[in-house]
């Protein structure tokens, strides 16, 4: 199965990403990138992105990437770093790197940033591998 197969698997139910307003730039095996606009009702009290809408693009690049394998791979543990503040109507971009690629687990870098370039969150992700492929 080709990444491509298997982020059309995953997207076809997934409304949270659609939320988002998530579209993928790139799929390949081992990567994903993507972009979404910062919306108003994405902001917290202080008019900024919450953290929380950062954590779930990376999330979903991470998952992106990770299953394009074909094998059903699930997060173990990840950890995020916020860099700078973001404001409604900025373009982000994620972009999921693998940098390990194991038997049972795998690692990946999923970096944020805004249209400058500039970093926004550092995003780390480690996963199991499963065994069972997607169907």
């Amino acid at each position: 199965m080709t990444a491509k197969e298997v982020l059309a698997i995953m997207t076809k139910g997934d409304q949270f990403s659609k939320w988002l307003g998530l579209e993928i730039d790139a799929i390949e095996t081992g990567y994903c990138k993507l972009h979404y606009v910062v919306r108003k009702d994405m902001l917290n009290g202080f008019e900024n992105i919450h953290g929380g809408i950062l954590f779930s693009a990376a999330d979903s690049a991470f998952a992106f990437a990770c299953n394009s394998h074909g094998i059903i791979t699930v997060a173990l543990d990840v950890s995020i770093t916020f860099t700078r503040p973001v404001k409604e109507g900025e373009v982000l971009s994620v972009e999921a790197m693998e940098v390990h690629l194991g038997n049972k687990t795998s690692v990946y870098d999923i970096r944020t940033t805004n249209a400058e370039g500039k970093i926004v969150a550092l995003f780390k992700g480690t996963a199991y591998r499963t065994g069972k492929e997607i169907m």
